[in-house]
C-alpha cells in the first residue's frame, strides 16, 4: 500500500521511488557565480532497475574482493585523464524556452521561478501512488521520481550511452536478444555492463563514466516539478527497466535555496557552502534521498581563479586553468554513499602548511588495546557491502595510523590553525586508528567555516568542517571536537543508519567514541583520564536532564518508528518523522541518550570486550546500512553471558530507544559521578570564582584591600 505524505506536517519526505528505479552514479558539471548566487550546469545520472523489477543477477551483489595495493591504495589514484568539456557553458546560453518538449498536444509551460515543464505543477507532496502502482495501472506510463527542491529545472533529456567511441566492448559478452538490440534497450544494457563492472576496474569505470556524460543526447524526456519532487517520464514507456538507465538534466540552484549558504567568510570573502540543511542536498541537485540509494559520484567545478574548491573527494583535486580568469576541479568518489553526504566549499581558502616536520605521532600506551587473531581473521574475511575499491581489504590500508590531511582556513585565522588544528590532527586520526583499525577513507580535509555555521563540526566524505568555535577553546575544546567529527568516518558515513529516525547510531557513536579517541591522544595518565571521563558524563547527564525537562516528549524517542523502523513504501518512498521540526535542529537527545546506552553496555561487558566488539561491528558492516538491532544482536551473541542477567534486545528497546525522557538505568547515575575528585575539584574552583565575583559586585566603586583567593588550573 502506497504511503500518503501529508504537506502540513513536519516530517521529511523522501520522495524519490528508489524501489523502482536506483541511481549508481551521478557526474556534475557546474559552473558557480558569485555575483548571482546561482550554481548552474548538468547532472548525469546512471541507474539500474529497481529491486522490485530487477532481473535475477547476482552480479551487482559479489561481496568485495581483495584488491591489489595499486587499484585501492593508500595514496590517491587518479582516472583514466579525460579534458572534461564545459557542457553547461555552451548549454546555458541557449534560449530556456527552447529546451521545451516537442510532444504533440502538451503545451510547455515555465513558471515565475524558472521550472519548465510539460504537464500542470504539481502541488504540495504528491503521491506517487499513480506513477508508480505499474501493475495496476499498465497503460500509464512510468515515471521516474527524484528528491528536488528550490531548483529551476531547465531541460531533461536521454543519454545516448550507445554513441560513445569504445563503448561497444560492454556489450561484446553479454547475450543479446533481437529485443535487447533495440536501441533504447541496448543503451540499458551499456549502463548496466558500465555500473556493474568490478572493483578492480573502477579507473576505467570513471573513465566512461565521463565519456557517456559528454555523449550527445537522443530525445528529450517529459517532466514537471514539485514542492519536493522532480516526475519524469518517456511517453509509451511503462515499465522502470525499459525506461532510460542514463538521463541528462540542466538545472539552476536558486539564491534562497536551502542546501548551501551564500556568505562572506571571516575575512569578508565571499564563500559558499553546503551547511548540513535538513532538506540535505535536494536544492543543491535533484538527487534519490533515500539512504538505500547508495551511489558514486564525480563533478567537475568552474569558478573564478581567486576560489578554492573543496569537496567529499578522493583525490586531492589539483585545480585547471580553462580560460583566463576560471579554474576548473574535479573530484571523484568510488565508495557508495548517500546523496546526502556530498559536500561542497567554495572561497578563498588557504592551506594550513607545517613549517617543519612533526615527531611521530604516540598514543597514550595504557589505553592502547592490541589487535587480536579476531581482528586479523576479519581482514581475511570478504566484505559483506557492494563491491568497490575497499581500503579494509588493501594490506597497505590497514597499516595507514595516520592518512594525509590538510587544513584550509580564511587568512585571518591561519595562525590559530596552525598551533592548534595542524597539531591536533594527526594526533585524533592515530587515537581513532588505535581504537578501531582501518580508516574507511584515504584523506582528510578540515575547513573552518564562516562564523554562520550553526554547529561546531560536521563530517562528510573526505572532509570535516569545523566551526572557529572551537579555536579559543583551546587543545581540549578542538581535540575532543576533532574527535567527535573523526569518529563519524566509521560511524554515520562509512556505516549509515538504514532509517534516518535512528539518529543515536551516528551521533552516540560518536560522542562515545570522542571520549575514548580523545583520551589516546592525549598521551595523559590512566587515572586523570578516568576522573575526566567522569566529569565529561555527569555535564552530559546534566544536559540531557535539562532537555529532557524543556523539549517535547515524542522528540526525546530514539526510535521514533518502533517496530516499523526501516520500512518503506511500495515505490520506496517513505518520510523522516520530524525531519522539519525547528526545534529538533538543536536537540541533543540523540548523542547523549545515544551516548549513554553505549557507556552503560560498556561497563556491563567490560571495556576491552566492548572495544572488540565495536572493530568487529566495523569490519562486518563499513559500507552498509543498519538499524539498531544490526549492532545489539551482533553485541549479545558475542557476550551470550549477558542474557541471563536480564540484558535483551527487548529489554534496551523499551528502557532506552523507545521511549522518552531519561532512561531507568540513568536516573540514580548523576549522584555517582559527583564522588569523582576532579568533579569535586571543579566544583570548588567555580565556587570560588562565584563568591569573588559576588565580593566584587558588592564593593562597588569602594577601593577596598580584597583577601587574595589562590585559583588553581583544572
Amino acid at each position: 500500500m502506497e504511503m500518503q505524505l501529508d504537506p502540513m506536517t513536519d516530517d521529511l519526505p523522501l520522495m524519490a521511488n528508489t524501489s523502482h528505479m536506483l541511481v549508481k552514479h551521478y557526474t556534475l558539471d557546474l559552473d558557480v557565480d558569485f555575483e548571482s548566487q546561482i550554481i548552474e550546469g548538468i547532472i548525469v545520472f546512471f541507474f539500474e532497475t529497481g529491486n522490485r523489477y530487477r532481473k535475477t543477477s547476482s552480479t551487482s551483489e559479489e561481496g568485495c574482493q581483495s584488491q591489489l595495493d595499486e587499484t585501492c591504495g593508500t595514496g590517491v589514484s587518479e582516472p583514466y585523464h579525460i579534458p572534461v568539456t564545459n557542457l553547461s557553458a555552451h548549454s546555458s546560453k541557449t534560449e530556456y524556452n527552447d529546451f521545451a518538449v516537442c510532444v504533440k498536444g502538451e503545451k510547455d509551460t515555465s513558471d515565475k521561478n524558472g521550472n519548465h515543464s510539460n504537464r500542470e505543477q504539481a502541488s504540495g507532496i504528491s503521491s506517487s501512488k499513480n506513477c508508480c502502482d505499474i501493475e495496476n495501472h499498465g497503460s500509464t506510463d512510468f515515471l521516474l521520481v527524484l528528491d528536488c527542491c528550490d531548483l529551476s529545472v531547465l531541460k531533461v533529456e536521454e543519454v545516448d550511452v550507445a554513441a560513445v567511441t569504445g563503448i561497444e566492448k560492454f556489450t561484446r559478452s553479454a547475450k543479446l536478444t533481437d529485443a535487447a538490440k533495440e536501441p533504447g534497450n541496448l543503451r540499458n544494457q551499456i549502463v548496466h555492463e558500465l555500473v556493474t563492472l568490478p572493483a578492480d576496474r573502477w579507473k576505467e569505470q570513471l573513465y566512461y563514466y565521463t565519456c557517456c556524460s559528454q555523449a550527445p543526447g537522443c530525445g528529450e524526456l517529459l517532466f514537471t516539478t514539485g514542492t519536493w519532487s522532480l516526475e519524469i517520464r518517456k511517453s509509451g514507456i511503462h515499465s522502470p527497466k525499459d525506461f532510460p538507465h542514463a538521463i541528462r538534466i540542466w538545472y539552476k540552484t536558486k539564491p534562497e535555496g536551502r542546501s548551501i549558504t551564500w556568505t562572506t567568510d571571516q575575512s569578508g570573502r565571499p564563500c559558499v557552502y553546503t551547511m548540513g540543511s535538513p532538506i540535505n542536498n535536494r536544492a543543491l541537485f535533484p538527487c534519490q534521498e533515500p539512504p538505500i540509494a547508495l551511489s558514486t559520484w564525480q563533478a567537475t567545478v568552474r569558478a573564478a581563479a581567486h576560489f578554492v574548491v573543496l569537496m567529499s573527494g578522493e583525490n586531492s583535486a589539483e585545480p585547471v586553468q580553462l580560460q583566463e580568469g576560471i579554474l576548473s576541479w574535479y573530484y571523484y568518489v568510488t565508495m557508495p554513499m548517500p546523496a546526502s553526504t556530498f559536500t561542497i566549499a567554495i572561497g578563498c581558502w588557504l592551506e594550513v602548511k607545517q613549517q617543519h616536520l612533526t615527531a611521530e605521532v604516540q598514543t597514550n600506551s595504557d589505553f592502547s588495546l592490541p589487535f587480536s587473531q579476531a581482528d586479523l581473521r576479519w581482514h581475511e574475511e570478504r566484505c559483506g557491502h557492494m563491491d568497490y575499491p575497499c581500503r579494509f581489504q588493501n594490506s597497505a590500508a590497514r597499516l595507514q595510523a595516520v592518512i594525509p590531511y590538510r587544513v584550509f582556513t580564511p587568512w585571518c585565522l591561519m595562525e590559530s590553525c596552525k598551533e592548534l588544528v595542524l597539531q591536533l590532527i594527526p594526533q585524533c586520526l592515530s587515537a581513532a586508528y588505535t581504537t578501531l583499525g582501518t580508516h574507511p577513507f584515504s584523506r582528510l580535509d578540515v575547513l573552518i567555516v564562516p562564523s554562520n555555521f550553526s554547529s561546531l563540526g560536521m563530517a562528510s566524505p573526505h572532509i570535516i568542517f569545523l566551526s572557529q568555535s572551537v579555536l579559543p577553546g583551546g587543545r581540549h575544546l578542538c581535540g575532543a571536537r576533532l574527535c567527535h567529527e573523526i569518529a563519524h568516518a566509521w560511524f554515520g558515513l562509512a556505516i549509515g543508519a538504514r532509517d534516518w529516525t535512528e539518529e543515536w547510531i551516528s551521533e552516540g557513536f560518536a560522542t562515545y567514541l570522542e571520549d575514548i579517541f580523545w583520551a589516546r591522544a592525549q598521551q595523559v595518565r590512566c587515572q586523570y583520564v578516568t576522573s575526566q571521563l567522569s566529569y565529561m558524563a555527569l555535564l552530559r547527564w546534566r544536559r540531557l536532564r535539562d532537555e529532557v525537562q524543556n523539549s517535547e516528549e515524542e522528540l526525546q524517542v530514539l526510535r521514533p518508528n518502533k517496530e516499523n523502523t526501516g520500512e518503506v513504501s511500495e515505490s520506496g518512498a517513505s518520510v523522516v518523522k520530524h525531519g522539519l521540526k525547528a526545534e529538533k535542529i538543536f536537540m541533543q537527545v540523540h548523542y547523549l541518550k545515544g551516548y549513554f546506552l553505549l557507556q552503560s553496555l560498556a561497563r556491563t561487558m567490560g571495556e576491552a570486550s566492548y572495544l572488540a566488539s565495536l572493530r568487529k561491528f566495523v569490519h562486518k558492516f563499513h559500507g552498509q546500512l543498519v538499524l539498531s538491532q544490526d549492532f545489539l544482536y551482533m553485541l549479545l551473541e558475542d557476550i551470550p553471558e549477558q542474557k541471563e542477567s536480564g540484558l535483551t534486545i527487548e529489554s534496551i528497546f523499551q528502557n532506552w530507544l523507545d521511549t522518552s525522557g531519561i532512561p531507568k538505568p540513568l536516573l540514580e547515575e548523576g549522584e555517582t559521578w559527583k564522588e569523582c575528585q576532579l568533579v569535586q575539584q571543579v566544583s570548588g574552583e567555580v565556587t570560588k570564582w562565584i563568591q569573588t565575583n559576588q565580593r566584587i559586585r558588592k564593593s562597588g566603586k569602594k577601593k577596598r584591600k580584597q583577601d587574595e583567593v589562590v585559583f588553581e588550573k583544572v
